[in-house]
């Protein structure tokens, strides 16, 4: 019956998302952390970020027409961060439906933001595997057809990451390049050891955090106090 029970939550799922797999496993590995199994989604959230930014670059230029490349950026910040992705993972259903290891799903894991944001990229990077690029990026454009999209937006403060990319970019540089080079810790807790690099430099500075992404911005906020200090 729990097998039954499975499918048809998924096929909920997938009615909601507006995408039927055609490799269902794919759908269910988006849906396992890491805490569940050794197969796990952090690689199909890895694509699914990838695409996540390219689509909603290409919302933003044709949403926002007449703003410049700096507004952009802080809006697609704004847009893809955790607590957005959050949001839209709620939405879909998705808390209660990701597989976790017994000491993850007590500690409240499926409430977990972090948990539900990367998810929802690693299952837009299955529907790219299960489809191809077009229907990921219209699986992006549905999932933020209800989100206010504004220039206002440019007001929230920057993070980090966004600072550090706005930063290379008036240079002409590379973006910076993130490497989880470590974990450490039970699959439940576990802290991210992240590198930072920025290639014109041959620099790299690394941060800690209980998230991929709370890594990176930590390693982000390494660099600029890094780059602070060649400026002294």
């Amino acid at each position: 019956m729990a097998e039954v029970s499975d499918k048809l939550t998924t096929a909920g799922l997938q009615d909601r998302l507006q995408h039927r797999f055609s490799q269902p496993q794919l759908l269910e590995l988006a849906l396992t952390h890491r805490s569940f199994s050794s197969q796990h989604n952090e690689r199909l959230e890895f694509l699914g970020d990838s695409v996540l930014n390219l689509a909603v670059s290409r919302l933003l230029f044709t949403a926002l027409h007449d703003q410049p490349e700096g507004d952009l950026s802080r809006v697609r910040a704004n847009l893809v961060k955790q607590d957005t992705l959050h949001r839209l993972a709620l939405e879909l259903g998705l808390s209660g439906m990701i597989r976790l290891g017994d000491g993850e799903m007590r500690s409240g894991g499926q409430q977990r933001p972090s948990i539900l944001a990367d998810a929802l990229e690693a299952i837009i990077g299955a529907v790219l595997m299960d489809a191809g690029y077009s229907a990921a990026e219209s699986l992006v454009l549905r999932l933020f057809d209800k989100v206010a999209i504004s220039p206002t937006m440019t007001a929230a403060a920057k993070d980090a990451k966004t600072e550090l990319q706005e930063w290379l970019q008036a240079k002409r540089m590379q973006l910076p390049i993130y490497r989880v080079v470590g974990t450490t810790g039970a699959a439940h807790q576990q802290t991210f050891d992240v590198e930072c690099e920025i290639v014109e430099f041959k620099q790299t500075q690394r941060g800690i955090g209980n998230s991929r992404r709370s890594g990176e911005q930590a390693a982000a906020t390494a660099m600029l106090q890094w780059l602070q200090e060649q400026s002294t």
